[in-house]
């Protein structure tokens, strides 16, 4: 994939850098390109590039002593992600990156990019901003499981991915999500998850199937989401 500074702008971290500084993060990266279910970094790697998705998609997903999963949040095109190593020493990635779909990232070298933010302070405070929204928004995850019913849970994980990766088509809006995807970014089993959705399936909100999942009422979903009874 041939990639120009240009392209380079739809980052949000580098979205006020100039052409010259564009040109030398091209020049001290490389494309990877990585399968269906492979990982372009485990947990506890050291956290040596950061990377901008290019194609696909790639969760993020982080792993407990007891070997449990949870999905921290989904990646989509030109987003950036494992950027740690950019702003800490020594880092290592708290959580693993694999990819949903054939997918393929521009990897960054860290210690380049952390050397140029010493002179540019657009990319201290872009960097900042962006991990205020990830922060924000695992505060809000936080208070959704500890506040939340399940259903209300579930609704809104459907709902965010709706917006950020929905493909509308004649019957509603298609996700291309699993069940047990919905149960790690919900905080639930993928028990609960397969016994709500088959009772929105019932209720006409929602049409089940392999790895995709159609919302056929979004309206009906934001009210579970709101807590607000029929």
């Amino acid at each position: 994939m041939d990639l120009s500074p240009k392209d380079l702008r739809q980052v949000i971290v580098f979205q006020n850098a100039t052409d010259d500084d564009l040109k030398q993060i091209l020049e001290n990266s490389i494309t990877r390109s990585i399968e269906e279910g492979e990982y372009f970094f485990l947990q506890g790697d050291p956290a040596e590039y950061l990377y901008v998705l290019l194609e696909g998609q790639v969760k993020l997903l982080q792993n407990n002593p007891r070997g449990q999963q949870v999905n921290l949040r989904t990646i989509y095109p030109w987003q950036m992600f494992g950027a740690l190593g950019a702003v800490r020493n020594e880092a290592n990635y708290p959580a693993s990156a694999m990819a949903l779909e054939n997918s393929a990232a521009l990897a960054i070298q860290a210690v380049f990019l952390k050397s140029m933010m010493k002179t540019r302070t657009y990319l201290s405070f872009d960097l900042m901003h962006l991990m205020t929204d990830y922060i924000q928004e695992m505060q809000v995850r936080y208070r959704e499981l500890a506040t939340e019913r399940v259903e209300q849970r579930i609704a809104r994980a459907l709902l965010r991915l709706a917006a950020q990766s929905a493909q509308k088509t004649e019957g509603g809006i298609e996700l291309s999500f699993s069940r047990q995807d919905m149960a790690e970014m919900s905080g639930t089993t993928l028990y609960t998850v397969s016994r709500v959705m088959a009772e929105w399936e019932r209720q006409g909100l929602v049409k089940l199937g392999r790895e995709k999942i159609q919302i056929t009422n979004p309206h009906g979903l934001v009210r579970i989401a709101e807590g607000i009874e029929e």
